[in-house]
């Protein structure tokens, strides 16, 4: 479910579009919706990097990737990521179907972060904002 067509919808504070996709950005969390096709990696998400930069600054934040789309992750550049990213409390995939599921498994593997996967935005959305309010 696209995040536009969702319960979240009333709530974007923000919503920022760059090359590789959507960003929608809440109190304490954003979401990502990548376009179809393309590579994320370190240099393509630099767009991304600044505006959460900008945003959430160095206060703790989650990160859901709502794959509404087939997109590939470069998982060379996990490091450099968790590097960059480093006030990350929660990061959740959302899957539509089970070849993503198979990715996210992978991608868990390159991925220090507390990452967990969801078949429903809903659910996502409230283990991010259960982890930030643990923090």
């Amino acid at each position: 479910m696209l995040v536009k067509k969702s319960f979240l919808e009333k709530k974007i504070i923000a919503e920022k579009t760059i090359p590789i996709g959507s960003l929608y950005f809440f109190e304490n969390f954003l979401v990502a919706e990548f376009n179809e096709g393309v590579v994320v990696n370190f240099e393509s998400f630099n767009d991304a990097t600044t505006l959460v930069k900008e945003f959430y600054g160095n206060k703790p934040f989650g990160f859901i990737s709502n794959r509404v789309n087939s997109y590939a992750i470069d998982l060379y550049d996990a490091p450099l990521f968790m590097k960059e990213f480093t006030n990350l409390e929660a990061y959740a995939t959302v899957i539509y179907n089970a070849i993503n599921n198979k990715l996210f498994e992978l991608e868990k593997r390159f991925f220090k972060f507390n990452k967990e996967n969801f078949t429903d935005l809903n659910l996502a959305v409230n283990w991010v904002e259960t982890c930030i309010d643990n923090n």
